[in-house]
């Protein structure tokens, strides 16, 4: 039986992926949203938060992690943010291999990661959509999010790769800066190349 084309998505902060994966979510793509994934293992009743909790006493409640006091503990050091990944991975991870065996009969399958390359890597992946825009609108994007600051945006950025970095690496490129219909169309056209009905979508190299 042929399995699922898997394509993982990744962009930088502010470049537009949310808005991207929810486009493949109603063209009737399934989506396995990472961040999602993270905020339920860490949620209320999470499977995750005995051990968070563990490693980071004062963290989590009844609400499930806090996150303002669990950012304070691993922001700006690395051995703590080591320890909080080696809790977090392989939980998203296995969540990750449930998705996939629920959705084996799919033609085509969207792995929404933030990090991609830079902690998961692309391995079992068949191909890679980088969701980008312009330095200038990424930066306006996002400072205009509550709580953002110059200085919170840089140390963000300086966990990412560059987006030319992402672009270079990406098998298919998705940019958002133009009218929210012309990207939609770019992903609709995507799916039709990849789910092998339609028209072939524009990759990176056309």
């Amino acid at each position: 039986m042929a399995r699922p084309y898997i394509l993982g998505l990744t962009g930088s902060i502010g470049m537009g992926k949310s808005a991207v994966a929810a486009m493949f979510a109603e063209a009737g793509v399934p989506v396995f949203d990472a961040d999602a994934t993270v905020r339920a293992l860490q949620g209320p009743n999470g499977v995750l938060l005995p051990a968070i909790e563990s490693a980071f006493p004062g963290t989590t409640g009844a609400q499930g992690v806090d996150r303002a006091a669990l950012g304070a503990a691993v922001f700006g050091h690395p051995e703590a943010l080591a320890r909080l990944e080696a809790i977090m991975h392989p939980a998203v991870a296995a969540e990750r291999q449930r998705f996939l065996a629920t959705h084996a009969d799919a033609p085509l399958v969207v792995l929404d990661i933030p990090l991609l390359f830079e902690k998961t890597g692309r391995a079992g992946m068949d191909g890679v959509a980088v969701v980008s825009a312009p330095e200038s609108v990424q930066r306006a994007r996002v400072l205009a999010r509550a709580g953002m600051s110059e200085e919170k945006f840089a140390a963000i950025r300086a966990l990412q790769w560059s987006d030319r970095q992402k672009r270079e690496a990406a098998d298919y490129l998705i940019d958002t800066n133009c009218a929210l219909d012309a990207t939609k169309a770019s992903v609709l056209k995507l799916i039709a190349r990849l789910g092998g009905a339609g028209e072939g979508g524009k990759g990176k190299d056309e």
